[in-house]
């Protein structure tokens, strides 16, 4: 059983500590170099989402291994993106899946990759592999999510329990499953096997649009292949990157807002500014 800790608010002070700068003697590699398995025919636009935000959070490449459909979208929008297997420090996986509908070979795919041991977010269609123990794992499920998940344990939950309180569910669901748990929500709750226990309150309820969760998955497994070696050899390391990805969302939601509507689109692409300011102090 993990230390008992109270709930902390993560803030822009926080956030700041755990975004990477690049070096003059850095290379794309050095940087970062972040392997996504997303989207998928009926989803395709999970992937672009995703590796949008990614790129636009700050890392040296990405490696996007998908079906032919979305592969298509995300070189037209970034080509830049590499869609040749090889080496990776981190993973992003399962953003526009369904665990239900997935083929034999998709879900080769995820084993294989998780199996290779680096950090790895499971979004979505891949949070049924969570009870893997491969490496270091972040899942970033909402209530409904959550609940599927724990479905099958002795005693199920409904998403309505979760939501009437999601901090002692992602505790729950932290030391079952042996992994850190990033539960989406008005106010997003972290929670990790070693104890961490952080929330993130600045989320703007316009937020709550199709799209949005691949931005913040992008975003998060850009920090995590950032901070790889971290990740792995730190407890804590991935649930100070979970609330630093679920700040970093909120504010850039707070930007593409401005006090309306948004597209998740517009989300990924105030990324950029957002880290800009939290760089500054101004965060």
């Amino acid at each position: 059983m993990a230390e008992t800790r109270d709930w902390v608010e993560w803030r822009a002070a926080d956030a700041r500590a755990w975004i990477a700068v690049p070096r003059s003697s850095d290379d794309k590699y050095s940087r970062g170099v972040l392997g996504v398995r997303t989207g998928s025919d009926a989803f395709p636009g999970a992937a672009v989402l995703g590796v949008e935000a990614a790129i636009r959070t700050g890392l040296g490449m990405i490696r996007y291994l998908g079906p032919e459909r979305p592969s298509a979208l995300v070189l037209a929008r970034r080509p830049e993106v590499v869609t040749v297997d090889g080496r990776v420090q981190a993973w992003l996986l399962g953003s526009g899946m369904s665990a239900i509908d997935r083929d034999p070979a998709t879900t080769a795919a995820l084993g294989d990759a998780i199996s290779q041991g680096v950090p790895t977010v499971l979004d979505a269609g891949a949070l049924d592999f969570a009870p893997l123990d491969h490496g270091p794992r972040v899942i970033t499920p909402h209530y409904r999510e959550l609940a599927g998940l724990l479905a099958n344990g002795e005693h199920p939950v409904t998403a309505e329990q979760i939501a009437s309180n999601p901090g002692e569910w992602a505790i729950r669901a932290a030391e079952q499953f042996d992994v850190t748990v990033l539960l989406k929500g008005t106010v997003t709750h972290i929670a990790s096997p070693s104890g961490e226990r952080l929330t993130v309150s600045n989320a703007t309820a316009w937020l709550a649009t199709a799209g949005t969760g691949d931005v913040l998955g992008g975003i998060l497994g850009a920090l995590v292949a950032t901070h790889s070696e971290k990740a792995m050899t730190d407890a804590g390391a991935l649930a100070a990157l979970a609330a630093t990805a679920a700040f970093v969302h909120g504010l850039a939601g707070e930007r593409a807002s401005a006090g309306g509507p948004l597209a998740a689109l517009d989300v990924a692409e105030a990324v950029p500014a957002v880290i800009i300011e939290l760089l500054a102090g101004s965060g």
